[in-house]
């Protein structure tokens, strides 16, 4: 003996079929890998050399966008590199970010 069954309302047979294909395929793409996301931006950086009589200020306003305040551009140097203002000698390398 077989028990069938009936479709009472199709509206809510085909809503819930459709919900339930679209948690499928969602699930499907996410565990093969399709829903990933990647950054198409990178950080850019320059090395810089620092030379006798450099001070951060000229370098921040060499690389930094002349539209942008410098004492920021200050901040993000010295905080990527993890140096203050007055700890630059001559010979050594900082990076600075590109600005864009």
């Amino acid at each position: 003996m077989t028990k069938k069954y009936r479709v009472v309302s199709k509206f809510r047979f085909t809503f819930f079929m459709t919900v339930l294909i679209l948690c499928l395929v969602t699930i499907a793409g996410t565990l093969l890998g399709f829903n990933t996301a990647n950054s198409s931006s990178k950080d850019l950086y320059n090395v810089v050399e620092i030379e006798a009589g450099d001070t951060i200020w000229d370098i921040a306003t060499e690389y930094g966008p002349t539209s942008s305040d410098a004492r920021r551009i200050v901040e993000d140097i010295c905080d990527i590199n993890e140096i203050t203002a007055d700890e630059l000698t001559a010979g050594q390398k900082i990076v600075v970010p590109v600005y864009q």
